[in-house]
């Protein structure tokens, strides 16, 4: 009988000693991407992208694949943008453009 006690409290212990279930809830990241796609050898250092006239970078140009991106995307905020490209400081493409959660725009170069 004392087994069956000690053991009925051992289970207990261990059964209190859990947390239960726990749920969690997340929404899409607040973030979209841009990839530029052209012909790699016209860019071979790369183009300057600068968007809203605020934040500038360098990127690297991949050609383009249909199905899915697979060279560099660069993550931006969400909403309108200004984008403007340029390479060995010439402007080559501007434009606005707006880019909604998870989305990634392929920008094409000439």
């Amino acid at each position: 009988m004392k087994k069956i006690v000690f053991i009925f409290l051992i289970g207990l212990i261990l059964i209190a000693g859990c947390t239960g279930l726990k749920t969690a809830s997340r929404g899409l990241e607040n973030e979209a991407f841009l990839e530029f796609v052209g012909i790699p050898t016209n860019y071979p250092n790369g183009i300057d992208v600068q968007i809203d006239d605020k934040i500038t970078f360098k990127a690297s140009v991949v050609k383009d694949y249909a199905v899915r991106p697979k060279g560099k995307v660069y993550a931006i905020a969400t909403g309108a943008h200004l984008i403007s490209i340029s390479h060995k400081n010439t402007l080559i493409f501007k434009k606005q453009i707006f880019v909604s959660a998870q989305e990634t725009k392929k920008i094409t170069l000439p």
